[in-house]
């Protein structure tokens, strides 16, 4: 196990920068997800720090070395693949023993380690077939185990779970944590979905544009947003986000006034950001008209317009609101989030 540390990262195909200076200190053991949209260089990064992408400016340090020019095998970390990466003549045995041999270790060593990874990912009735007899639950066990048989200093998950339908996701997503927290390997992962990043992370690196926007624990982003492309990432369903101009009334959005929590400064190109679980239902709230209602089973969701914007709020009640009909939204004031409108910055 080692921290890894990126200092002044930058990353270049010919003229064309997609890295720009990114800084990240990732503490021996934790587990830190690289979440974005697609094309904003987390991939890239995470190659990075594996060795298959060269650095174009700054410096990847793992424990206490600077391993910018370092070849893969030398660098102490195991990738698990989106794609799994498996032998296809190969058993799940000889697949996850393959580095080891490689490496030069005996027999009875590599029978051991691998024995020892297939009890921890429930493998050992595995051992003997091929990856073509497997589920692609299954394959990502065989490439996680191939990963831990080495006993490396630092995990690599690159979208792992992309190629899995939702319910192998939900189960996958807790396997790999509970793998996290038995082996206390630090862990970097590559995932375009936010919802992963929420549940399995201690620490979450926003990245947009080969930039991060914002590091932080998984509640401290949801909560407190830096900017409204943090608060539109994290969260499922999105925050609302309202366009308007902060008055001593209130909050003006066309002909809606919506509620302020009081010691607001005035602006007059600002963003109203109200996460849809923070909106009730009350008399004297705003007037909304439904359009859509949902029923999740716990909650419901409500696609509702409000004014010249369309908003969607959830509820704990089951609402029996039809479309067309008003109901009147009331914000919970404690959870307002109010951004610049043309630099996205937060303001309260």
């Amino acid at each position: 196990m080692a921290p890894v540390t990126l200092k002044s990262i930058t990353k270049s195909y010919g003229t064309t920068p997609v890295l720009h200076g990114i800084d990240i200190d990732i503490a021996d053991g934790e587990f830190v997800v690289l979440v974005g949209p697609s094309g904003c260089g987390k991939s890239t990064l995470l190659r990075m720090i594996a060795g298959l992408e060269t650095v174009t400016g700054g410096d990847i340090s793992i424990g206490a070395r600077v391993v910018n020019d370092l070849e893969p095998k030398d660098r102490d970390i195991a990738m698990v693949f989106q794609n799994y990466a498996l032998y296809p003549h190969m058993t799940v045995a000889t697949n996850m023993g393959f580095s080891l041999e490689h490496r030069g270790a005996g027999k009875a060593e590599i029978a051991e380690r691998v024995n020892w990874a297939a009890d921890i990912l429930g493998l050992r009735p595995l051992l003997d077939r091929y990856p073509r007899q497997l589920s692609g639950g299954q394959r990502q066990r065989v490439a996680m185990g191939r990963a831990i048989v080495r006993n490396p200093q630092v995990f690599l998950f690159d979208e792992p779970l992309s190629n899995l339908d939702a319910k192998l996701r939900v189960v996958m997503r807790g396997e790999i944590k509970g793998l996290h927290q038995r082996l206390g390997v630090t862990t970097v992962y590559v995932t375009h979905d936010q919802v992963e990043a929420m549940t399995m992370a201690d620490k979450i690196v926003v990245m947009n544009g080969g930039r991060v926007e914002q590091v932080g624990a998984p509640l401290d982003l949801y909560d407190r947003p830096a900017n409204l492309f943090v608060a539109g990432f994290i969260g499922s369903p999105a925050m609302n986000a309202i366009a308007g101009r902060i008055t001593a009334d209130g909050f003006m959005a066309g002909d809606v006034t919506l509620p302020l929590p009081p010691g607001v400064s005035r602006a007059d190109n600002a963003v109203y950001g109200i996460r849809p679980e923070h909106l009730s239902l009350a008399a004297a709230g705003v007037p909304a008209i439904v359009k859509l209602v949902e029923p999740m089973g716990s909650e419901t969701q409500v696609t509702l317009t409000l004014g010249e914007h369309t908003v969607i709020g959830v509820f704990r009640e089951r609402l029996k609101s039809q479309p067309g009909e008003t109901v009147h939204l009331q914000p919970d004031l404690t959870a307002i989030h109010l951004f610049d409108a043309t630099t996205g910055g937060r303001l309260n």
